[in-house]
């Protein structure tokens, strides 16, 4: 027999359709499926019915059973007639049928909703990666990466916090959805939960606190889910570097354990996108600032002037900085009469700031050797226009300036407690220079005076010299430093100074010297 017409009034499962129209053609059963009215004298809602279902009087009524669909409300199943087989017989057979047909159709959609959640999160993830492979612009990235987080798991709003060292605080990165808490994030504020993930390092799901209007008006709290972004390197202890934030679910639900599990996972990429970003940012700083302080070291050392080309007199001088700049100087100046002006000085500290102290100085120094008659007038202007700013850096500076007259063979100097300064003499003695008065920086309105020494032009050897060489020798044999400077002067001392000068930072020409924390500088003229 071919089975009768049937009449599809709802959307019921293709399943539970199948099976009915098996029930139909074998059985020549005659079915009704309904949705029991709930309110009083209400009808009940047919979602299917085969056509002519009508009862037979000949026939005992129809047997009725009820058929729980798992979702959904109760329907109620009714055997009208059967030709082949008795009604309650078909019913018997037919609800658990009907019943299964429901159960496989749940399986069914509850299996394609995770195939579609674990298809989403996994293009999530994906998504995520190529976001963080391809910036190195954090911000736009962040910011990028959290509204897709947000889209996928159907949040009102998320937020990225990341911790920044210099300041201690946690930094807003990126926000998506309604405005949020702007400002920074102490890590130990107590009355925050962004703060207390990041403090204890786990994650919570917890609802937001209404106030009681919104309560009383019957509104429901945001489930709120906060997940610690953690940075795991492959040697050492993992540390958390921000925290992930999603407010509120478009649905009204809340966020569940296997949220948090997918949130956690999105962390752990955006951590370590994180750490590389402050790596890459650190190194392009290194790099800059490399860069920058070679820039720095090779102007500074073209404002040193070639001693070997100074064509008054014969001369030779080195600068070394125990870094790339240093606070260590020399200036040679041609003088009216035939005279030579000899400067060295020595800024105290080394490094950037005393190498700015050192361009000012020589910068100055050049102006006022012309213009002053003698030393110690040159040291006066100098004080004054340096000691402002000396005072500001709580530097000072040592600096001899001594004038050469050959024709009168008299050397004429100014010494700012400048310690290591020398007239080496043809017969192989020497004489210290000393100090006329305090550092520049040091000395007050009343200061400066100046001596004066005989002086043998083409004999004579003014040796000057910085702490930085005589310190590296200190700690060999008995000899203090200067005492072997000045025996390597004396046995070279009818040699070229480019020589003696060779001869003095051959002392120390090993590896010694560079664990010290000064410059090296020396000079000789024979005038």
């Amino acid at each position: 027999m071919n089975s009768p017409d049937r009449l599809a009034l709802g959307a019921l499962p293709e399943p539970v359709i199948d099976t009915l129209e098996d029930f139909e053609e074998a059985f020549g059963a005659v079915v009704r499926i309904t949705v029991p009215a709930t309110e009083p004298g209400a009808a009940d809602e047919v979602l299917y019915q085969t056509e002519g279902a009508e009862h037979d009087p000949s026939q005992s009524g129809p047997v009725t059973t009820t058929v729980v669909p798992h979702l959904g409300p109760e329907l109620l199943l009714q055997v009208l007639a059967a030709e082949k087989a008795p009604p309650r017989s078909v019913s018997e057979a037919l609800t658990p049928a009907i019943t299964q047909g429901f159960a496989a159709t749940r399986e069914i959609q509850f299996f394609t909703y995770e195939l579609s959640e674990r298809f989403e999160e996994i293009n999530l993830l994906y998504s995520i990666s190529e976001t963080l492979g391809s910036t190195l612009d954090m911000d736009s990235g962040a910011a990028t990466i959290l509204a897709e987080v947000r889209d996928v798991m159907g949040a009102k709003r998320g937020s990225l916090w990341v911790y920044d060292s210099r300041p201690g605080e946690l930094q807003l990165a990126a926000e998506v959805g309604d405005d949020g808490r702007t400002d920074s994030l102490s890590p130990n504020d107590p009355d925050t939960i962004t703060s207390m993930v990041f403090r204890e390092g786990r994650a919570i799901i917890a609802s937001r606190q209404l106030p009681v209007a919104e309560r009383e008006a019957g509104e429901t709290a945001d489930s709120f889910l906060s997940v610690p972004i953690r940075y795991s390197p492959a040697a050492g202890g993992s540390r958390t570097v921000g925290v992930i934030n999603l407010i509120g679910r478009q649905d009204g639900g809340r966020f569940s354990a296997a949220n948090q599990k997918l949130l956690a996972a999105i962390a752990s990429q955006i951590g370590a996108a994180i750490e590389n970003h402050r790596l890459v940012q650190e190194s392009l700083s290194k790099e800059r600032m490399a860069r920058e302080m070679e820039l720095a070291h090779d102007l500074q050392m073209k404002l040193i002037p070639d001693a070997e080309k100074f064509e008054a007199a014969d001369a030779a001088g080195r600068v070394e900085p125990t870094e790339l700049v240093g606070g260590d100087f020399y200036q040679l100046f041609e003088l009216p009469g035939g005279r030579i002006g000899v400067m060295l000085g020595d800024v105290s500290l080394h490094g950037f700031p005393s190498a700015l102290i050192m361009t000012l100085t020589m910068s100055a120094a050049g102006i006022y050797a012309r213009e002053a008659e003698s030393p110690a007038a040159v040291l006066r202007k100098l004080d004054d226009a340096l000691s402002d700013e000396l005072a500001s850096t709580e530097m000072f500076l040592t600096v001899f300036y001594g004038v050469i007259d050959p024709v009168a063979g008299v050397l004429t100097y100014a010494n700012a407690g400048h310690p290591h300064a020398f007239a080496v003499r043809s017969d192989g003695k020497t004489e210290r220079l000393t100090a006329t008065d305090p550092p520049v920086g040091f000395a007050g309105p009343d200061s400066y005076d100046e001596s004066a020494v005989a002086w043998s032009s083409g004999d004579d050897l003014l040796l000057l010299f910085t702490d930085g060489l005589p310190d590296t020798l200190a700690t060999r044999g008995l000899k203090n430093g200067e005492t072997q400077i000045l025996e390597v002067a004396i046995r070279s001392r009818f040699q070229s100074p480019s020589e003696i000068i060779d001869a003095l930072f051959e002392l120390s020409s090993d590896d010694s010297w560079s664990s010290l924390a000064d410059d090296r500088t020396a000079l000789v003229v024979r005038g």
